[in-house]
């Protein structure tokens, strides 16, 4: 009898944590940079603003972050969007929002800084590149 209400007692505890999820899903986008401010000058070891602007698709979607990527003296940057799936998200038209990058070179040399422009009819990806002098 022991066993049984023992096993009961596992059903019942097994089934009571597996809970459906009905809130709304969410998953990560990368979204093209319209344009890239930079400041005149870098510093090493000092945090230097880039202004990003990007425009954003619809209402559904919000700024995560930054995708970023570095090899060696090469950044690849792209703005990471949150995108709520649910209907009734509206298309939005030139909603343009700039974010700030902050970035913080550790040493001297020349740095390239790609921005991802979004891809063309091929599938290619675009990029708008800065070369960045950090004395």
């Amino acid at each position: 009898m022991k066993k049984l209400i023992a096993l009961i007692c596992i059903f019942v505890f097994s089934i009571s944590c597996t809970q459906e999820y009905d809130g709304p899903r969410v998953h990560l986008e990368l979204v093209p940079v319209e344009s890239v401010v930079l400041p005149t000058t870098f510093t090493v070891n000092t945090i230097n603003e880039i202004e990003v602007t990007y425009s954003r698709p619809s209402s559904c979607h919000g700024f995560e972050g930054f995708y970023y990527t570095k090899d060696d003296f090469n950044r690849t940057i792209a703005v990471l969007n949150y995108v709520i799936e649910e209907q009734g998200c509206l298309p939005l038209l030139n909603q343009l929002q700039t974010e700030i990058l902050r970035f913080k070179p550790a040493t001297s040399g020349t740095y390239l800084l790609k921005f991802w422009k979004g891809k063309d009819a091929n599938g290619v990806n675009l990029y708008e590149e800065f070369s960045v002098v950090v004395p």
